[in-house]
């Protein structure tokens, strides 16, 4: 009995171990599945005339030290903005006029239309660690914190597209870095946020951050995107903040042959012109022989007739 139970003990062990790789299998294989579904073609969020505003809030744009935007600078439905100078705007300062409306206007279109796209993976509540991420739509149910580096891989594809929606709160750690490579462009990373966003001191970021509530900008920030907040206020304080554009793809040529060009087919020249047949000379009339002559026979000469001499004798 105890010689069976170790054999079947053994079986079992046995058939762990075959299963061990099919399990790893199938985990590898859902990983895959999760990345070519998040790298599906995805449409870019259209921003409309909110595309032009480095820094765009519903209540009040506050700014401390020397803070520079390049892009608009825009508050509607609120009226106050601080701070510029001596913050720099190389941009058009639109305060609670008819532009600031309808850039928030296209700003809730904008972000409903982040906000309802299909989520191809789940990304928990922390990215980055030097994670790596292809394009696709990323959803955080609730809050979503970047830290350290994290780095956006466009596989080649200068119009890949990344949206990233967050249920609650935005954070970036201090000196946390997002990172663009293999043509990733900036203009096509989206922030949806469900509250507000916090970015952490001397952090690196990319993508336009389209905020329900306020976003608060700390000390010595770079952006390459936009600040949107929808209700709230936007803070900020010695930060750099440039709207992206996009650069077109530069079509590969296609190589020309080196070969040598081949001799040139000769024109043919014109065929000589087949010589027009002249008349065939006439066959000569071959005169008619002239008729022999019938010789005439001259008429004989009468033989004299003897004349007689009588004679006398």
């Amino acid at each position: 009995m105890t010689e069976i139970g170790s054999r079947v003990r053994r079986r079992h062990v046995g058939y762990a171990w075959l299963s061990a790789p099919l399990v790893l299998l199938g985990a590898i294989a859902v990983l895959i599945v999760m990345q070519s579904t998040a790298g599906a073609a995805v449409a870019p969020v259209g921003l409309g005339t909110a595309g032009s505003f480095a820094v765009l809030a519903g209540t009040t744009v506050t700014n401390t030290g020397l803070s520079v935007l390049n892009g608009d600078l825009g508050v509607s439905p609120g009226t106050a903005i601080t701070g510029f100078p001596p913050g720099v705007v190389n941009g058009t300062v639109h305060q609670t006029d008819g532009v600031a409306a309808g850039a928030q206007s296209d700003l809730t279109t904008a972000y409903n239309d982040a906000a309802g796209r299909t989520p191809a993976a789940s990304i928990g509540g922390f990215i980055g660690a030097g994670r790596s991420l292809a394009p696709g739509v990323y959803n955080a149910t609730s809050s979503l914190d970047v830290g350290g580096s994290l780095i956006l891989n466009a596989e080649g594809d200068p119009s890949a597209v990344f949206i990233f929606q967050v249920g609650s709160t935005l954070t970036t750690d201090s000196a946390s870095r997002i990172t663009l490579t293999n043509g990733a462009q900036a203009c096509n990373v989206f922030w949806q946020v469900g509250s507000s966003a916090t970015l952490g001191t001397g952090s690196t970021f990319r993508g336009s951050i389209l905020a329900l509530a306020s976003i608060s900008v700390t000390t010595g920030d770079t952006i390459e995107g936009r600040a949107l907040a929808r209700n709230g206020a936007v803070t900020l304080d010695d930060d750099t903040i440039t709207v992206p554009t996009c650069t077109a793809p530069t079509p590969t040529p296609t190589p020309t042959p080196t070969s040598t060009s081949p001799s040139p087919t000769p024109t043919p020249t014109s065929p000589s012109p087949t010589p027009t047949s002249t008349s065939p000379s006439p066959t000569p009339t071959r005169p008619s022989p002239s008729p022999s002559p019938t010789p005439t026979r001259p008429a004989p000469s009468p033989s004299p007739v003897p004349t007689t001499v009588p004679v006398t004798g």
